[in-house]
């Protein structure tokens, strides 16, 4: 049976990326904390695929709506920095995700996604898996869904933002509507 990780504290990670700027660096939920910064981790099956660079860069695009509030945006898939490297080197129109805001980790060894129990272990991938972990490293969201469907950008904001609350958030609520 697997063990219920919303409320706890988020598995720790640092890992390879390829970083905003196209260099090779690190990413670790520790730097996030340090900085008091939300973390929204998500992870995706593999580069060079057909739905990934759709949500990729719809998350980039709105890239500066996760900074006003205060967060941290890290992809993550099984791939290397190398392939996130030319991925990100790829023109859109080809296929590719050309600039991006934020970085690609590169989890090469499954440590992490077999952590946050998105591994598909006869696979070597990872299944779509998303999580919002406070700036004190509390994991507070976790989707996890079929690989055949991309996020929803829209919801994860209104996630995060509902998160950032601190209220009771009912049914439909939207930023800016008044908690419970």
């Amino acid at each position: 049976m697997a063990e219920r990780m919303v409320g706890k504290q988020a598995p720790r990670f640092e890992m390879e990326a390829v970083l905003a700027n196209k260099e090779f660096g690190k990413v670790s939920l520790e730097e996030n904390m340090k900085n008091d910064k939300w973390t929204v981790l998500f992870f995706y099956p593999m580069d060079f695929t057909f739905v990934c660079p759709t949500e990729i860069t719809a998350i980039s695009d709105r890239y500066d709506e996760f900074e006003d509030l205060d967060a941290e945006v890290i992809g993550v898939s099984t791939d290397t920095i190398h392939t996130h490297l030319a991925w990100i080197n790829t023109d859109r129109k080809d296929n590719g995700l050309g600039e991006l805001r934020y970085p690609l980790a590169a989890d090469t060894n499954h440590t992490v996604s077999r952590e946050y129990g998105v591994l598909i272990e006869e696979e070597g991938i990872a299944l779509r898996g998303l999580y919002i972990i406070s700036p004190e490293g509390e994991l507070q969201y976790q989707v996890v869904f079929h690989n055949n469907i991309g996020r929803d950008v829209e919801e994860t904001l209104r996630v995060l933002q509902a998160l950032q609350t601190g209220g009771l958030c009912p049914a439909n609520w939207k930023p800016g509507q008044k908690t419970l």
